[in-house]
């Protein structure tokens, strides 16, 4: 595996990050950035001008990490031109949440199976209910495959999410890649580190992601009085206060999961959460701890390390979420920092900060769920 990287500033421009140039066509280029900067035509014709063969990926984020370096409306590419891994993909488009699980279907369905060791999807964070997305994408899925990915964000505005693939990225689009062959090794993990306070309250209303109701009373009204004069900054002062409950996976087993706020309706006094919000669930608010956010990118980072096998990753990919940001602030780039002491500095780092991260919940399992408020990694190696 051979891995080139850059990145964009409005101050300098491009700057290569790698001592050494690629110097063939690589296989698959990730860019993500700030929502008006992927959008950019100028931009994406660098891009293109650069890597004409390749298959380009991006993705507007809530904050652009490479290397260990974290940063807002800049662009970060990584450009991999893998030995002996073979590369496809699917696209969609979706209107509605309530194709989510119609959407995911598709995706994994366009992707032949023979041969399939892991696939990662790179998804709207406005337009989709993440937990209905995962139900599909892992239903035409071998069982051995794993999936992991994210939403993707825009800041802490919530106003347009976009992904693209070879082409300019828009609103409302899915992108999942195909990893195939017995030769790349992927490692993943996920940890959060937020701790539960206040009374415990039951959803006694809703629907899908959309919460109507706890304890028999206004969701709004209730989440409003936890957050004092921080109601008037929503949906963005949300991701300080998530909410944490406990779902049952498709084996039976009770998992811990946290749901980030993604809009409010006044009208309906509802919320809307990046997934499903099942009535009779038990829930708790959550708050963070500044050491055990950034103990719980190391947890994830070795996780996905355990995961991976014997052998260095060449590769992370880290999909952390914008709530961890907001509350890390300006110690942020600390989580990143986590990360590379546990695999390693020969390793080519990039992510993005998301609306919600999709991965198995344990180094050992293979089906995924969404998360938020987490750290997500994917490791690569090619042996």
């Amino acid at each position: 595996m051979k891995i080139e990287q850059k990145k964009w500033t409005p101050e300098g421009g491009w700057k290569t990050l790698t001592a050494e140039p690629l110097g063939e066509s690589p296989d698959l280029v990730f860019v993500f950035g700030g929502t008006a900067l992927v959008k950019d035509h100028a931009r994406f014709d660098e891009v293109r001008a650069w890597y004409p063969q390749s298959h380009v990926l991006s993705a507007s984020t809530a904050g652009e990490i490479i290397r260990t370096e974290v940063s807002d409306d800049t662009l970060v590419l990584t450009a991999i031109k893998f030995e002996k891994t073979t590369l496809r993909f699917a696209e969609a488009s979706i209107t509605d949440a309530e194709e989510s699980e119609t959407v995911g279907k598709s995706l994994t369905r366009a992707l032949p199976k023979d041969g399939l060791v892991h696939a990662m999807i790179f998804s709207d964070g406005l337009s989709v209910n993440g937990t209905a997305l995962v139900k599909g994408l892992l239903s035409e899925l071998p069982e051995h495959v794993s999936v992991t990915g994210g939403l993707v964000g825009d800041g802490a505005r919530f106003k347009e999410t976009v992904v693209g693939l070879d082409a300019l990225p828009a609103e409302k689009k899915l992108v999942c890649i195909g990893f195939y062959g017995e030769h790349i090794k992927v490692g993943y993990g996920s940890l959060g580190g937020w701790d539960p306070f206040g009374v415990a309250r039951t959803i006694t209303k809703a629907q899908g992601n959309v919460l109507y109701e706890l304890d028999g009373k206004p969701a709004l009204t209730l989440y409003k009085e936890y957050l004092g004069e921080l109601a008037g900054e929503l949906p963005a002062s949300g991701l300080l206060f998530p909410l944490s409950l406990k779902v049952k996976t498709e084996t039976g087993e009770e998992v811990d999961v946290v749901r980030t706020i993604l809009a409010v309706d006044e009208q309906a006094q509802s919320m809307t959460f990046a997934g499903d919000m099942p009535e009779g669930v038990v829930v708790r608010l959550m708050k963070a701890n500044f050491d055990r956010l950034v103990d719980g990118a190391s947890g994830a980072a070795g996780m996905s390390i355990e995961s991976q096998g014997t052998g260095k990753a060449e590769l992370a990919i880290l999909v952390s979420c914008i709530g961890r940001k907001l509350v890390l602030k300006e110690r942020v780039e600390e989580e990143v920092e986590a990360v590379m002491e546990k695999v390693g500095a020969q390793a080519a780092i990039v992510g993005f900060y998301s609306y919600g991260e999709i991965s198995p919940t344990a180094p050992t399992e293979r089906q995924c769920q969404l998360h938020n408020q987490t750290m997500t990694i994917t490791t690569f190696r090619e042996t």
